[in-house]
Parts: C-alpha cells; sequence; structure tokens
C-alpha cells in the first residue's frame, strides 16, 4: 500500500506572511491541525496548532484580548514555523510514512512529488488503512492462532485446512509467532475445531456483526 492511496489530496496551506490568527482561523474552521507553509509552489515549512498555541500569550498573561489579537494578527507564519520539514513521497510505502512519523515525533508529512506539496498524510489516514488490512469493520470472524512450530508450509497446511470448510481467508497478518486471520463467515465454530484437530493452535475467536 502507497501513501499515494491514503494521503489526502490538495490540502490547505498557507504562505509565510499568513499570520497567525488567519492560520489559526483556518484550522479551527476545516478541523485540521496542521498545515504545510508554501512560498513560490516550494514546501518551505509546516506549522501545528499545538506549535502555534505554544507561541501565543496563555490565559495568564496581563495582556488585555484586544492586544492578544493584534499580536496574534501581526506575528507571522514564517516567525513560528519548523522549517526543517520531514516529508514523504507518494510513491513511497505506507510503512515508510509510519516509521518517519515514528522515529520524528510527528504526526503528519506533506506529501511532496516534483518540488510540490501534492498531498498530506497523517496518523489517522495510517490509522484508518491498519483497520481496514485488518478488515475489523467487516462482518465475519477473526481468529488468532500461536504458530508452535517454524516450518515450511505451515501457512499452505492452514489454508487448506480453511479452504476445506468452504470459508475463505479476507484479511491475514503474521507477527510475534502469531498468524492472524479474518474469515468470512460468522458461525466458526466447525473451522476452529477443525483447525485444533491439525494442531493449530488458536489463543481467540471474535465475532463481528
Amino acid at each position: 500500500m502507497y501513501v499515494r492511496s491514503r494521503m489526502t489530496v490538495n490540502p490547505f496551506t498557507v504562505s509565510p506572511d499568513t499570520t497567525i490568527a488567519d492560520a489559526l482561523e483556518l484550522m479551527r474552521e476545516k478541523k485540521i491541525n496542521r498545515v504545510p507553509v508554501v512560498k513560490d509552489g516550494k514546501l518551505v515549512g509546516i506549522i501545528t496548532e499545538r506549535k502555534l498555541m505554544e507561541v501565543s500569550p496563555s490565559s495568564a498573561t496581563s495582556l488585555s484580548i484586544f492586544e492578544i489579537n493584534y499580536l496574534l494578527s501581526k506575528t507571522k507564519v514564517e516567525e513560528v514555523m519548523t522549517k526543517k520539514v520531514v516529508t514523504v513521497s507518494p510513491d513511497d510505502l505506507l510503512e515508510v510514512a509510519a516509521l518517519k512519523m515514528r522515529d520524528n515525533s510527528v504526526g503528519g508529512l506533506p506529501v511532496v512529488e516534483n518540488g510540490k506539496v501534492v498531498g498530506i498524510i497523517t496518523e489517522s489516514n495510517i490509522f484508518d488503512a491498519f483497520i481496514e488490512i485488518m478488515g475489523f469493520r467487516e462482518h465475519g470472524s477473526r481468529i488468532s492462532i500461536l504458530i508452535q512450530e517454524d516450518r515450511p508450509g505451515v501457512l499452505a497446511e492452514l489454508a487448506k485446512t480453511i479452504a476445506e470448510c468452504n470459508v475463505n481467508i479476507t484479511h491475514l497478518a503474521i507477527y510475534h509467532g502469531e498468524i492472524v486471520l479474518r474469515v468470512d463467515t460468522r458461525k466458526p465454530e466447525e473451522l476452529t475445531e477443525r483447525l485444533k484437530e491439525k494442531g493449530f493452535r488458536i489463543t481467540s475467536v471474535t465475532i463481528t456483526d
């Protein structure tokens, strides 16, 4: 799965000359918390709502509301934006985007192609992709199987047993010695019994409507 398939295309952007007040208004109106900063079509920075709130006067300030609004309307984005921006390409794997977010402790990345911002990908996009990959919104059953013996042919044997029960595998993941699969039946009792007979150790079964 690639970034291109999950990113938000044509994201909202601001220029370096945009004021903090206008940037905050945009974020709140569009319900977003990060905006790329673009100048002459090129990415020059990024701002987040959290960063803007950090540089805004606190509620404990002695300034009046008029003075606060004045400051926010005069301070430009270029003064507070992050200039060293971590980016991804639309043709990067989704895993690459997730790894960059994790390693750099950021919640979203501008997607840049040929020097231009063509999208933005966030933690929410990654979460949605994970949910879809695991198929948890779909009808069926989720079965977790502990791999007790690491040997060639385990998956083939598992798939054959499931096919013999006239059941289809719709999603499958393997991690830390465990196979997690989703099948297209809400009555997995016969299947789980057959798997146990074949020596598979089932650790959990979850049925979703």
